[in-house]
């Protein structure tokens, strides 16, 4: 998908500001409510924005740890399945098959560390996890980073 500009200068407003509102947008943009109306649209529809609903800060609600599990597997179990019984855990917030000597890589949020080791006990009890190593985060600089991105791409794309 193409992103020019003023697509990024769109985003980059209402990532700042999500509850803006499109006229609003439009008037700080200089530019007609339609065409930001537009603009969304299509990046909706092309699958450059993927959804417009809160971000949430597990850390805020109870859970400070934040650990990256690397996962191997039963081959024979398949990866859609084991997604589907490790997507029951709500303590794994993201889940990836991967290459390397891992089958999959999980982040996994908890309580405390003993509660991290429950969490770690309930994904082996799924039965179809040979094998788990875990990283812990000390601390998190950013993340979920996509904006520079955009705005990287916008620029080497020149003028709309």
């Amino acid at each position: 998908m193409h992103i020019d500009r003023l697509d990024a200068a769109i985003v980059t407003l209402f990532t700042a500001e999500p509850r803006i509102g499109v006229l609003e947008a439009s008037r700080r943009l200089g530019i007609a409510r339609a065409t930001v109306q537009a603009r969304l649209d299509r990046l909706h529809e092309g699958g450059a924005i993927t959804g417009v609903v809160p971000r949430l800060d597990p850390s805020r609600f109870g859970f400070p740890v934040v650990a990256f599990c690397s996962l191997q597997i039963s081959q024979g179990a398949g990866h859609v399945e084991i997604a589907r019984k490790l997507g029951e855990i709500p303590e794994i917030t993201d889940l990836y098959t991967v290459s390397g000597e891992s089958d999959l890589m999980a982040t996994v949020v908890a309580r405390s560390n003993p509660d991290l080791q429950r969490v770690i006990d309930t994904i082996m009890a799924t039965g179809t996890v040979l094998r788990s190593s875990s990283v812990v985060a000390l601390r998190t600089h950013f993340q979920n980073r996509t904006l520079p991105l955009m705005n990287a791409t916008a620029a080497e794309a020149g003028p709309e």
